[in-house]
């Protein structure tokens, strides 16, 4: 379970009990079990009421399967989190989700100590701070494009048929087709990889523009456009121009 679900979990709870202590609480609403009828019967309802409520919420937390968001519909980070996880559980992808989901992280980190950088050395309207800030947002959109991309693979990806198809113990199909089958499947797992390593190196490239932007006293516009981190940049994001999920 993500922290997300363990967070309402708790604020959950934690809302039940202290409604449950404000309401029966002697000399503040006057509702008392063992009081009178009404009093009791108010009670008596609030605690039931508190029972399935967090029986419903555990439940609806704990054990609901997820509703899937169309990949087409995620936008946030978090939607991009909250899609990846339940791939984990498959066993031939869990390392490969796992490293997606730390390279998320680290995008985010890298993203939040670029913009700090940029604040701390530009005023926001400066022509230097907006092609920093700019280069960063598209390579941040290229990184995602990325995620959006394993996604669409992800959804089709049939795990019972892919640990079938790997056994190989089905012996009503020719070899032939149980190796064409097995190609499929490879190209899942080689366009998975495909997808984290350009992340990664995305990841490295704006490692190497905070370096550069740290080592350097001056900009001027020009300077900014030969930083060779920025051409590297520039040189990736053109790549994608034609580039279809």
């Amino acid at each position: 379970m993500s922290v997300t679900k363990y967070i309402k979990l708790l604020g959950l709870i934690l809302g039940v009990v202290v409604l449950n202590i404000f309401v029966l609480s002697p000399g503040l609403l006057g509702v008392e079990i063992g009081g009178t009828a009404l009093s009791t019967a108010i009670g008596v309802t609030l605690l039931l009421a508190s029972t399935l409520t967090l029986i419903y919420g555990s439940y609806t937390l704990l054990f609901k399967p997820p509703v899937t968001l169309p990949v087409k519909h995620i936008n946030t980070h978090e939607d991009y989190v909250e899609a990846l996880i339940p791939f984990r559980r498959v066993k031939a992808l869990e390392d490969d989700i796992t490293l997606a989901l730390e390279q998320m992280d680290g995008i985010r980190r890298r993203k939040d100590t670029l913009l700090k950088v940029l604040n701390q050395r530009f005023v926001a309207t400066e022509l230097s701070y907006k092609k920093f800030a700019s280069v960063t947002q598209e390579v941040e959109k290229l990184f995602y494009l990325n995620l959006r991309s394993m996604l669409n693979r992800l959804h089709v990806f049939d795990e019972s048929e892919f640990k079938r198809v790997m056994s190989q113990k089905s012996t009503r199909f020719s070899r032939e087709l149980l190796q064409e089958k097995t190609n499929v499947y490879h190209e899942y797992l080689s366009f998975m990889k495909s997808s984290l390593d350009s992340n990664e190196e995305i990841l490295l490239k704006l490692d190497k523009l905070l370096l550069e932007i740290s080592r350097l006293d001056s900009f001027e516009p020009g300077d900014i456009e030969n930083m060779p981190c920025m051409q590297e940049i520039d040189t990736l994001i053109k790549q994608t121009k034609y580039y279809k999920q």
